[in-house]
């Protein structure tokens, strides 16, 4: 256990002691000088806080003050009450404020009670009762605030991640706040019936043990008045702290430093109240020495502070015109602009509504998804997607870039909608003829008011936020392979390695290196299969990685491992599926054209052949396509990547499957084989 627990552990257990046995009036003492330090020590350090978090234990330190404070009460009252002393720090509060006087002692009691209670508590309760509500009510818009920034790139991820517990601590602390405000509350009337009870007890008890009545309120109404000055003194310097910091706007620079700032910056201010002060000195029956020399005094400060404006002025001036000279003469630093973005959106000025969170865009949020949604979907971190307006695109228009490189735009109507008939609608809508970017579906840009209509028909519509987001996330897809960087597979095994680390000692790098595991990892997103099943790739590389390091056959062997995976996204496994087959004379054809380097095997392949298969396959993709099945080819394992390496550039969509690959539920109908003879 820590001495801090100790300690902490000990001031609670004292405070409840307090309460219960007696305590000697040296003890007294020492314990209300304390109590007095305590309460130096928290104004002061409120006053000097950047911001109120800095204090986010406030509320339990106001608890804990509050407590010992008022064990102390129950101390002095009992000592009071049956001894008639209380220690010499109370007897000399009780006679040197009153002078000697009950009655004037009473009155300054009462009086400091008031401006704790209706002035500086009542105050700062109402400003954290109010400051927790706005802050409750803003952190919806901070959270995306925050998100916009991440997404933009501005801030990474554990900024984003500490900005986000800082609006958490923030909304926590001001509702601490706003309950803790009526200890404070509660105190200063514990004060006044505490003091009441002792003057009333005290001259009871004085006058049953045959003291004088004047006798006995002259002893106990000072002793009383001592215990609640030296009670209520450290009660307002806690409430003052309170005040303080559920009052505090500025993050940069202490009290102090705004204080004088904001006071004493306007020359023109203090001019102005330096002549009314004097004025009213010489034609008023005030004290014309007191009034018209502070006046004076105040037209030579605010003087001194216009000629230190004036020459901090200068300075500045000087200092920005050595700054701009100096990068004038610097050489260029073109380091910064070597960076490129992984990933860039650029959109025309027509589309900033739909990322303006202020104008209730809510694309920002979408891009947020969208990283979310490839993450679950395929098991890879996508880069920090950028957003930047282009005031040189069409003001509808937007483009997509990977790596600096644009590879797709679109244009959007702004307050359209896109409705796309998914093929059985026979009703006509009246909209302005377009092409769905992400799909090239034909489409139509409808009003608001035809949507109800569209959707009632059974057209497919969408947002224009939607239809960028969905378009944004399809160019992602395809090309997620080349975005994988090697830091990200080494961030994934690093990943693997807190749960399986026998697995990750055993492959890297003894087996295979960080590259070959990224050139496997990319080779399967660049068929759009997931890698969040990182343990069974892993697995099946050791397995096979010490036989043959050749990435192409042992991305085979993953996909393999992966039947399940590749089944349940290209199969239904209550239907059965449509799909082509590769004649057994091609598969040989290909197999005998593989040549075997040092680098790895390559498919040597006669041009006149490779054109006969290349029609003969679209051929069978369009026998596919007639009767609205997905293009399926299906082929031994051997032959799957050289086929899929021949066919890829002509054929995008075109999906290719090996035997193995396919879990033995799944039904398939060929209706189609890919033959050249």
């Amino acid at each position: 256990m820590k001495i801090g627990d100790i300690v902490i552990g000990l001031f609670i257990i004292l405070s409840v002691v307090l309460m219960i046995i007696p305590l000697p009036a040296g003890i007294l003492d020492l314990l209300i000088a304390i109590n007095l330090s305590l309460g130096l020590i928290v104004v002061f350090n409120a006053l000097f806080a950047r911001e109120a978090l800095n204090m986010s234990s406030f509320p339990t330190i106001l608890l804990f003050a509050t407590m010992y404070r008022l064990s102390l009460n129950v101390s002095s009252t009992r000592l009071i009450l049956r001894d008639g002393e209380a220690g010499s720090i109370i007897e000399t509060f009780g006679g040197f404020v009153g002078g000697g006087n009950p009655v004037v002692g009473i009155i300054i009691f009462i009086i400091l009670v008031i401006i704790q209670f209706l002035v500086i508590t009542k105050g700062s309760e109402r400003v954290a009762e109010v400051s927790a509500r706005f802050t409750l009510d803003a952190m919806p818009g901070k959270q995306m605030a925050i998100d916009a920034d991440l997404n933009s790139g501005i801030i990474d991820e554990h900024e984003a991640k500490a900005r986000r517990q800082k609006i958490q601590d923030e909304a926590s602390f001001y509702g601490s706040m706003d309950g803790a405000s009526k200890f404070v509350k509660g105190d200063a009337i514990a004060g006044l019936i505490i003091t009441f009870i002792n003057v009333i007890g005290g001259i009871t008890i004085g006058s049953m043990n045959g003291m004088p009545i004047g006798e006995a309120m002259s002893i106990y109404t000072t002793l009383t008045i001592g215990d609640g000055l030296v009670s209520q003194i450290p009660a307002l310097l806690i409430s003052l702290a309170t005040g303080i910091l559920v009052t505090k706007v500025s993050k940069e620079a202490d009290v102090s430093q705004i204080l004088i700032a904001q006071l004493f910056n306007v020359p023109k201010a203090l001019y102005l109240s330096g002549g009314v002060l004097i004025i009213l000195g010489l034609l008023s029956p005030l004290n014309p020495i007191i009034i018209v020399g502070l006046g004076a005094i105040i037209i030579i400060a605010g003087n001194n502070i216009d000629k230190s404006l004036q020459i901090q002025s200068i300075e500045d001036e000087v200092a920005t015109g050595e700054v701009e000279a100096d990068e004038i003469r610097r050489p260029e630093n073109v380091v910064s602009l070597l960076q490129i973005d992984p990933i860039e959106l650029e959109f025309g000025y027509g589309i900033i509504p739909l990322a303006d969170v202020n104008q209730g865009g809510d694309l920002l949020d979408r891009v947020v998804m969208i990283r979310r949604q490839i993450a679950l979907e395929l098991g890879a971190v996508v880069p920090i997607i950028r957003l930047r307006d282009n005031i040189q695109l069409n003001p509808n228009q937007y483009i997509v870039k990977i790596k600096g490189v644009q590879v797709s735009e679109g244009e959007i109507l702004f307050d359209h909608y896109m409705a796309m008939n998914p093929g059985f609608v026979e009703e006509e809508i009246d909209g302005i003829e377009t092409v769905e970017p992400a799909f090239k579906l034909p489409a139509l840009w409808i009003t608001e008011s035809q949507r109800e209509k569209a959707e009632t028909y059974g057209y497919t519509v969408v947002d224009p936020p939607s239809i960028i987001a969905t378009h944004l996330t399809e160019i992602i897809k395809q090309h997620l392979d080349e975005l994988l960087t090697r830091q990200d597979v080494q961030t994934l095994i690093s990943n693997v390695k807190e749960t399986h680390p026998t697995l990750v000692d055993e492959l890297v790098p003894k087996l295979m290196g960080v590259g070959e595991i990224q050139k496997v990892l990319q080779h399967l997103l660049r068929e759009g299969i997931s890698i969040r099943d990182l343990v069974t790739i892993f697995e099946t590389l050791a397995d096979n990685a010490s036989i043959n390091r050749d990435t192409d056959i042992l991305t085979e062997y993953v996909r393999q491992s992966l039947k399940r995976t590749i089944s349940k996204k290209f199969f239904t496994s209550n239907e059965t599926t449509s799909v082509v087959t590769l004649d057994p004379a091609i598969e040989q054809l290909i197999m005998d054209s593989v040549k075997q380097t040092e680098q790895g095997t390559y498919l040597a392949l006669d041009p006149e052949k490779t054109q006969l298969i290349l029609k003969a396959t679209e051929e069978q993709i369009n026998r596919l396509e007639e009767v609205g099945r997905q293009p399926i080819l299906i082929t031994s394992p051997i032959v799957r990547i050289y086929f899929k390496k021949l066919t890829e550039e002509y054929f995008k969509n075109l999906i290719i499957i090996s035997y193995n690959e396919i879990e033995s539920n799944i039904e398939l109908q060929s209706i189609g084989m890919v033959s050249i003879s």
